[in-house]
C-alpha cells in the first residue's frame, strides 16, 4: 500500500486546510492521521475505523478536526478548522487493521505516507 498526503500550508489563526492522502495498493479496516512537531514526538491525532464504524480524536483537536474517508476513491480525508499555532506540524496518514485499543497507537498501522507540512501563524 501506498500513501500519498496533500494538502498542507501556511495559514493564519482560524483558517482551515482540508489534508488529503490518497491510497493505493489495498484497503485496511483502519486509517489515520499523526503528526509529528519540531523536537516532539509523533502524535495521534485522529482515526476512522470500519471495524466498528468509529472515528475517534484527540481530545486538543475534538470539535475542530474531522476525518472521513471517500471509500470509492481510496482516499482519506482531514478538514481542519479553527487552526491554531501549536497544529503546527507535520500532517502523516497511516492505514492498518489496528484492533481498539490501538486505534491511536502507531503500532497499530503498518503502512506510513511522506506527511505533509501545516505551519499556523499567529
Amino acid at each position: 500500500v501506498q500513501l500519498q498526503a496533500s494538502g498542507g500550508g501556511s495559514v493564519q489563526v482560524g483558517d482551515s486546510l482540508r489534508l488529503t492522502c490518497a491510497a493505493s495498493g489495498g484497503t485496511y479496516r483502519g486509517y489515520a492521521w499523526f503528526r509529528q512537531a519540531p523536537g516532539k514526538e509523533r502524535e495521534f491525532v485522529a482515526a476512522f475505523s470500519y471495524g466498528n464504524n468509529r472515528k475517534y480524536y484527540t481530545d486538543s483537536v475534538k470539535g475542530r478536526f474531522t476525518i472521513f474517508r471517500d471509500k470509492a476513491k481510496n482516499t482519506l480525508y482531514l478538514e481542519m478548522n479553527s487552526l491554531k499555532p501549536e497544529d503546527t506540524a507535520v500532517y502523516i496518514c497511516a492505514a492498518g487493521n489496528p484492533i481498539t485499543s490501538y486505534v491511536s497507537a502507531s503500532e497499530g498501522y503498518r503502512h506510513w505516507g511522506q506527511g505533509t507540512q501545516v505551519t499556523v501563524s499567529s
